[in-house]
């Protein structure tokens, strides 16, 4: 997905603090102007039953970051977040925990309440699966960097068969092979149903991320294309697929246009593509996120852009200053590209109208919008991304079954 961010939540080291007795997990939502995060903070013992806390940040796909427990009791307690120079203290009020979240000189009330974290997913399949799926691995060999992954064979799948196959590339951030955004599982939702539908799969681990190699996530958007690039070379050299594709969700859309620019892929599905230089795309978000949250903040593009940039970001400046267009214009092969009607990041009225605008040389192109959908193709009230977790739907049944149809109607 694309990012949008008003924390920018880092892993850190852990440290420890005293005795506690309120151990489990607390979650809050914090209303911080434009935006209103929840976030969620798991008091344990480490294996040497001293004291650690992990902070997850739903709302922006942020898990399990180790934090500096200042001081805990049995009714209190104060942990840092030195990365971000934030620092949240609270007292235990009756079944509630009452404090004060502090960043950057800035004081935001933060109840938190203890519960139990499970999320209905409906969707999500349970093994065992009736098709077959093979762990694998590939090398980007440029960057010494290892992807491993998920290949899901079709239903009754025989070695001599020839079915297509869709390589699956994630959004912005460090992602798992099934693109776990808030507990949706939306890679392994649209595998099982391309299985069960005669497609096969390839879903990987960003690098730095699961079972996948590299020190670092991918510093841009170019360099996540390179890794997407090694694993349709990986794929094309198994000889059981015919057509073989991109599916490209939100940054993953990107990187399916810029290989269809160089020819790469048989076709490319472009769910909730950028369709404009990423600039105005975000700046774009910004305001319709701030509008949907009732917080409007009057700013112009380059204030909004110095204000993004005032922490240093390598993947942000590339994505400001790239323009998807020539990539798009290049491209030949059959492209379905869609988008929910409520997408509140990557707005279709400027994304999509842009990439079918930008087609119009392409004789096959099929394009989508989806009324009541977000940005992860979810039927939804407001589509803003405070929504994402608690809806229990993964992913549009609708939608599954256009990109299966598309596929297979392709010659």
């Amino acid at each position: 997905m694309i990012k949008y961010t008003l924390f920018a939540l880092m892993s850190l080291l852990a440290a420890t603090g005293q005795a506690q007795n309120i151990s489990g997990s607390w979650s809050g939502l914090l209303n911080a102007g434009m935006a209103k995060l929840h976030l969620v903070f798991h008091l344990q013992k480490d294996a040497q039953g001293k004291d650690i806390c992990f902070l997850d940040s739903p709302d922006q796909s942020v898990k399990g970051i180790p934090t500096q427990v200042l001081y805990i009791s049995a009714d209190s307690l104060s942990i840092a977040v030195p990365s971000i120079g934030a620092k949240y203290s609270g007292k235990l009020a009756g079944e509630n925990m009452h404090g004060t979240f502090e960043q950057m000189g800035m004081k935001f009330p933060l109840s938190l309440k203890q519960e139990d974290l499970t999320y209905h997913r409906p969707q999500h399949p349970k093994a065992p699966y009736p098709y077959l799926t093979e762990d694998i691995c590939f090398t980007n060999r440029k960057d010494g960097v290892t992807l491993a992954g998920t290949l899901s064979y079709p239903v009754g799948f025989e070695k001599e068969d020839k079915v297509p196959v869709v390589l699956m590339v994630n959004g912005s951030g460090p992602e798992n092979r099934d693109c776990e955004i808030y507990e949706h599982k939306i890679f392994l939702v649209i595998a099982d149903f391309l299985a069960r539908n005669g497609i096969a799969s390839l879903r990987y681990d960003d690098r730095a991320v699961g079972a996948s190699t590299g020190e670092n996530v991918a510093e841009n958007t170019k360099v996540v294309a390179d890794d997407a690039k090694a694993g349709l070379e990986s794929l094309r050299k198994m000889p059981s697929f015919s057509k073989i594709g991109i599916l490209g969700h939100s940054e993953g859309a990107t990187v399916a246009f810029m290989l269809g620019a160089e020819k790469l892929p048989d076709f490319i599905v472009s769910m909730a593509g950028v369709g404009v230089k990423g600039d105005e795309c975000l700046f774009a978000q910004f305001q319709k996120i701030s509008e949907l949250s009732e917080k409007p903040m009057k700013l112009t593009k380059e204030q909004y852009v110095q204000m993004a940039l005032a922490r240093p970001s390598s993947w942000l400046e590339y994505f400001f200053n790239y323009d998807p267009k020539a990539d798009i214009q290049k491209t030949a092969c059959p492209v379905f590209a869609l988008n929910g009607e409520k997408d509140s990041q990557v707005l279709p009225e400027l994304n999509l109208t842009a990439i079918e605008q930008n087609l119009t040389e392409n004789g096959q192109v099929k394009v989508k919008l989806y009324p009541e959908l977000n940005h992860l193709f979810q039927k939804c009230e407001t589509g803003l991304p405070t929504e994402y977790i608690s809806i229990e739907q993964t992913i549009s049944t609708e939608v599954l079954q256009d990109i299966a149809d598309w596929i297979h109607q392709l010659k």
